[in-house]
């Protein structure tokens, strides 16, 4: 395959967990092509090669500390990180041909979600909370259910992740949250309880609960329970490996690079 019919890639912090997984999977995959790596200019490994820091010998591709540069020769830029982060390598984008990206990060506030979104003029960006094939299958069953069974039916969800994530609810926790509004017509700003804490009272009919584990090394568990006074029917989900996320988010970057600017969902990408 000629290197014009690669989708080119850049990964903004590649030298972290899901970075690592994201540039191992890309290297290794004949449709694509890596071609820019970032990391914070607060990183000591800068300047070094991508393939050597993940173990897979030298690719020629440095980690920059300047989203632009890196992203240079990039179609998509995908990105994992933090907020701000996240929104500041979007501002330095428009020095660069990328229209494309793929945004994985977790926790924006509603402000920063709105100003994300107002890229989308320019920008065809494909976000989610999760990018794995079974958490959006998850996602469709929880809004059927949700839908088919009445408010009589308390709604929790329950999330497990590691030890070092810094939001919470978790974002995939968010989007199965938002499937189950959705399923009741409304949405989840409307429906979700705060968290438990002291003495709450009863459970209000028709709202969405949240719990959060944070343990160990867990890469990430999700549960959503439907229960009635008679019975309990639950939905779960449990990623073995991280590479799912990576795997699903560069399908979405394959599929992204030939869309019109816009604000898609993995629920787009897969056709679901």
């Amino acid at each position: 395959m000629s290197d014009t019919s690669l989708t080119r890639i850049a990964i903004a912090g590649a030298a972290g967990r899901m970075g690592q997984a994201l540039s191992t999977l890309c290297l290794g995959d004949e449709t694509l092509k890596l071609v820019g790596a970032s990391e914070a200019p607060s990183y000591h490994n800068i300047g070094k090669d991508v393939g050597e820091l993940i173990g897979l010998g030298k690719t020629g591709i440095v980690l920059r500390s300047d989203v632009a540069a890196a992203a240079d020769d990039a179609q998509c830029y995908v990105d994992f990180t933090r907020p701000k982060v996240t929104l500041n390598a979007i501002s330095s984008l428009r020095k660069t041909g990328v229209r494309a990206l793929v945004i994985g990060t977790t926790g924006f506030s509603d402000d920063e979600m709105v100003a994300l979104k107002e890229n989308t003029r320019d920008f065809a960006i494909v976000y989610s909370g999760n990018f794995s094939l079974g958490v959006n299958m998850l996602s469709a069953l929880v809004e059927r259910a949700a839908k088919s069974l009445g408010e009589d039916w308390d709604i929790e969800v329950l999330e497990t992740h590691h030890r070092h994530k810094v939001d919470a609810p978790s974002g995939t926790a968010l989007l199965l949250g938002e499937a189950a509004a959705r399923g009741r017509g409304g949405e989840l700003k409307d429906m979700k309880l705060p968290p438990y804490d002291g003495v709450t009272g009863e459970r209000p009919p028709g709202r969405i609960g949240f719990s959060v584990r944070r343990s160990g090394g867990v890469i990430g568990e999700h549960e959503v329970s439907f229960s009635s006074m008679e019975e309990v029917l639950s939905l779960s989900h449990s990623a073995l490996d991280r590479k799912v996320f990576a795997r699903g988010a560069l399908r979405a970057a394959k599929w992204v690079v030939s869309q019109p600017p816009g604000f898609y969902s993995m629920t787009d990408v897969l056709g679901l």
